[in-house]
């Protein structure tokens, strides 16, 4: 069995009589010398077996790539233009004196080493997969990452507390995964979402400083950063407010990026949640390129453009994004399809001349109009104009996905740069499919002081403690300052529809610790799963992850989620009928 690491072998190593194990990545048969690259967690190595060494080399002949082997041999200096400096081995090699094959392969049904293979087959075949280089790279970078976030906050003084994975189902904006009981028929558990109300529980008991790497699930359509259980980095300390929550955070990002090679440049930009919606047309914005949306709505009153007026009349926005170059009438009209899909009913456009402007808008403009949308903009000769008119919620939104659009076209985003911000001043109400109002966060988040008289009349324009973390357009953390008082708990609770009994069923015990002494407190939580992506670079979250879901949050190797022995479900006194979806 092995002795040395691979990646211990080099010059020093040369004349030394080693034992490696690994597996056999590649193989080359030359006749009178048979080569193997070996590899293990640490490195690959250059193996030649020759014919002195008799049966070794016939054994060694019989074996298949990505068998498990131990070699016993003589570190050598390979000769003069034999090197490999691919290979940080690559100035010696192991001149074969014994074999062992501890684990013979079979065909393989994928070549962990080919980046072509079909991902259905790679997590079918997850444990040949999880071989590549890529993800067992991936994986020491999570390693990495985690070891930093636990030293970091040991250091400031928190403690990691495990809550159960096994909880009540609250409402918390998605599909809990229930588990049945079989002591109490009838009646489940809920995988958690977050551990959101064991976290201020723990702030009631005087944990103060708290957190853990929790995993959280949630029972909704997946996507490139999204799977149906994922890790959170989730953090709650008690007696602070939103500015230490969010140094502790910019603190804490910058220590694990920085280990990892970004620049992380401090203090994070700040942006209101009206300023990225309005600005960038999203909560999530990319601040890697330099194409905001300009607000035209004082212009628009006076512009004489009618259906810009008409626009404003009706209580809607104008609103801009400038391009830095024209457009193709190819690309001008690929644009306003993709508009249309995104909720317009039409855009708007203007390609600045030097002499004379191009576009449907242009001859609508008086110069004195003209100028004062120059300014407004920052457009000059070469740039074309997008204009939206209509409800301020479609208008951003489809500006802002434009703009990622453009940024991508163009070429706007440096390859090697990153950009982190806080997003803050989140409304503590939306209103959700039926009207009705719901939590913007969760129903925990306290409200902006400035508008708690606010929060009986007009609770949609109430603004709330939350934030969030944002790199080059995707959401890494969220949190907020939480509610510590029973009464302004229990008029959020009223203002989401739920009755004094039915507030008290489902959250009785969070209601009932807030008449004991419970300290203001807040909190957050990182997504560790997109921050590993993020770092690695990876395509998508389920090359960090080991065993992961596929895009339907089916596991091809697994065969999960399956039907269960009905021996099972007697036991549970649970009847299955499958219902036609709808």
């Amino acid at each position: 069995m092995r002795d040395t690491w691979i990646g211990e072998i080099g010059e020093a190593t040369a004349g030394r009589v080693v034992e490696v194990s690994g597996w056999v990545e590649r193989r080359r048969d030359h006749g009178g010398l048979l080569f193997w690259d070996v590899r293990d967690r640490t490195g690959k190595l250059q193996v030649v077996f020759t014919p002195e060494t008799g049966a070794v080399m016939e054994a060694a002949a019989a074996v298949r790539v990505e068998s498990a082997v131990s070699v016993r041999g003589t570190v050598v200096r390979r000769g003069p233009g034999l090197e490999n400096p691919k290979l940080a081995t690559g100035t010696v090699e192991l001149r074969a004196q014994a074999l062992t094959v501890e684990g013979p392969a079979e065909v393989l049904p994928i070549d962990p080493m080919d980046p072509e293979v079909d991902e259905a087959l790679r997590l079918r075949y997850r444990y040949l997969d999880l071989r590549r280089r890529s993800l067992q790279s991936n994986l020491r970078v999570r390693h990495r990452m985690a070891l930093c976030a636990r030293n970091f906050l040991d250091a400031q003084g928190f403690v990691e507390v495990e809550t159960p994975t096994l909880a009540r189902s609250t409402p918390e904006g998605a599909r809990d995964f229930l588990v049945p009981s079989r002591l109490s028929r009838g009646a489940f558990y809920a995988l958690p979402q977050s551990p959101q109300i064991f976290k201020q529980l723990l702030m009631v008991a005087g944990m103060e400083r708290y957190f853990q790497l929790a995993r959280a699930y949630r029972d909704e359509d997946l996507r490139a950063d999204r799977q149906p259980e994922f890790t959170q980095i989730d953090i709650e300390a008690s007696f602070v407010d939103r500015e230490y929550i969010l140094d502790l955070t910019e603190r804490l990002l910058a220590e694990m990026f920085r280990n990892e090679g970004f620049e992380v440049p401090l203090p994070f930009p700040r942006l209101t949640h009206a300023e990225a919606l309005d600005r960038y047309g999203t909560d999530k914005p990319d601040l890697r390129f330099d194409l905001p949306i300009a607000d035209l709505d004082p212009w628009a009153d006076a512009c004489g453009v009618e259906i810009f007026t008409r626009a404003r009349r009706a209580g809607g926005v104008v609103r801009c994004l400038r391009l830095p170059r024209s457009l193709s009438r190819r690309e001008l009209a690929e644009t306003e399809e993709a508009a249309q899909g995104l909720g317009l009913p039409g855009l708007g456009s203007l390609e600045v001349g030097e002499s004379a402007d191009r576009g449907p808008i242009a001859r609508h403009l008086r110069p004195q109009v003209r100028d004062r949308l120059l300014e407004l903009t920052g457009a000059g000769v070469g740039d074309t104009l997008l204009f939206a008119a209509g409800e301020r919620p479609v208008v951003c939104r489809a500006l802002g996905a434009l703009r990622l659009r453009f940024g991508q076209l163009l070429e706007l985003v440096p390859p090697d740069r990153h950009a982190f911000a806080f997003v803050v001043d989140f409304p503590l109400f939306e209103l959700d499919e039926n009207g009705q109002p719901t939590p913007s966060h969760h129903p925990f988040t306290a409200p902006h002081p400035e508008d708690r008289s606010r929060m009986a009349e007009d609770p949609l324009h109430v603004r709330s403690l939350a934030y969030d973390a944002v790199l080059d357009g995707v959401e890494l953390a969220s949190g907020s300052i939480r509610i510590h008082q029973r009464d302004v708990q229990e008029e959020v609770f009223r203002i989401l529809g739920m009755s004094p009994a039915e507030a008290q069923s489902k959250f009785g015990f969070l209601l009932d610790a807030f008449r004991y002494g419970p300290p203001p407190h807040g909190g957050i939580a990182l997504g560790f799963d997109r921050m590993v992506m993020l770092a690695t670079g990876a395509p998508n979250i389920r090359e960090v992850l080991a065993f992961p879901k596929n895009a339907r949050g089916y596991d091809p190797m697994m065969g999960s989620p399956a039907p269960v022995d009905p021996a099972q479900l007697r036991e549970l006194g649970i009847q299955v009928t499958v219902a036609p979806r709808g």
